[in-house]
């Protein structure tokens, strides 16, 4: 680890120490930020439901050098369909439950993606934003945790973290967590289980019929290739939020909720192409502030933060494989004394 990376990561502890509450941030954010807006939250949907068609019928008539463009395309386009569930999970698609409830499952359905399951998960992920060992969205592997492993599940974390997999880590999360409802409170687990019927059944039909009339190449080219694009964005979205060498994953007794999701959560920017069709997602600061700004007002209620709190803010970075590659170089096993340690460093210090 570089000196540089140890003074970012203690001066983030520091500011962990800070008096600062999530409130005072919400309390500065513009009114209009919070407004929910009926035609620009149907206007989102009309424009994934376009360009998901639109993403199929480029499949239907590409010859097939162009395939991979549409499947990156339409799995993109998917992409969107899961950021209004992400809305809808947190009640700021629309004012009514049962509405937000019924787009929640219908857009998260083709993605075999069960509402609640996730709805709840992932709010337990906010109120735990980069709380080491309780955030469940993307929790780094503590040195005590690999030393603790047999050999198989540690070659497991190192193909995982060494080799470039990072993509396929939301469809691991989802397979463990989102199917499982003995993992949730009993309160919820009637709904749990709701969720998962739902996605089960819509799989039990939609696959057969699939299959059936075009085949098992037409499985992979319609519905499998287009979902793990989607996947592949659903990991780095969620990896790139929140992980980067100088940003700390902190114990409960230093942990401050205001600056987890100030200097916690990282801002990225994307192709527009790709922010316009996963509707800003990458946006996350404001969204970790509070959850009730629709997605349509993440921008508006960044600029606000930028102007006020600017001092808190982790630097901003831009998506490149270069980015993608010092995250996986680097960011392999974690101390709470000194933060990230690579594989390499690991080894050569033992």
């Amino acid at each position: 680890m570089t000196t540089s990376t140890i003074e970012s990561h203690e001066s983030a502890h520091e500011l962990g120490n800070s008096d600062l509450k999530l409130k005072d941030i919400i309390k500065s954010l513009p009114r209009e930020c919070f407004e929910q807006n009926r035609r620009k939250a149907w206007t989102k949907v009309l424009l994934s439901v376009s360009m998901v068609c639109l993403g199929y019928f480029s499949l239907i008539i590409a010859p097939w050098f162009l395939l991979p463009l549409a499947w990156i395309f339409t799995g993109t386009a998917l992409t969107g369909f899961f950021v209004i569930g992400h809305d809808c999970a947190h009640r700021s698609f629309a004012k009514r439950r049962w509405v937000n409830d019924l787009v929640g499952h219908l857009i998260m359905m083709p993605l075999i993606y069960p509402f609640h399951s996730w709805r709840i998960q992932h709010n337990y992920h906010h109120a735990h934003t980069n709380k080491l060992d309780e955030d469940n969205a993307w929790q780094p592997i503590s040195t005590t945790l690999y030393e603790s492993c047999g050999k198989i599940k540690q070659w497991g974390f190192k193909a995982f973290l060494r080799y470039r997999l990072w993509w396929i880590g939301s469809i691991i999360h989802c397979g463990v967590l989102h199917f499982n409802w003995s993992l949730f409170q009993k309160k919820d687990q009637a709904s749990v289980k709701f969720s998962v019927a739902v996605v089960v059944l819509f799989a039990a039909i939609a696959f057969p019929i699939l299959i059936a009339t075009t085949g098992i190449w037409g499985f992979v080219k319609f519905w499998l290739l287009p979902w793990l694009v989607y996947h592949f964005w659903m990991s780095t979205f969620t990896l790139v939020h929140h992980t980067a060498p100088d940003v700390p994953f902190v114990a409960e007794s230093k942990w401050n909720q205001a600056i987890a999701q100030l200097n916690g959560t990282v801002h990225c920017d994307y192709p527009s192409w790709v922010e316009i069709l996963c509707h800003d997602i990458n946006v996350h600061v404001p969204h970790h502030i509070s959850t009730a700004i629709p997605s349509y007002n993440l921008r508006m209620a960044y600029g606000s933060i930028k102007e006020n709190w600017q001092t808190y803010l982790h630097d901003e970075c831009r998506f490149s494989f270069s980015l993608m590659k010092r995250i996986t170089d680097q960011c392999h096993l974690y101390r709470a004394d000194s933060g990230y340690q690579s594989f390499k460093d690991y080894f050569a210090g033992r």
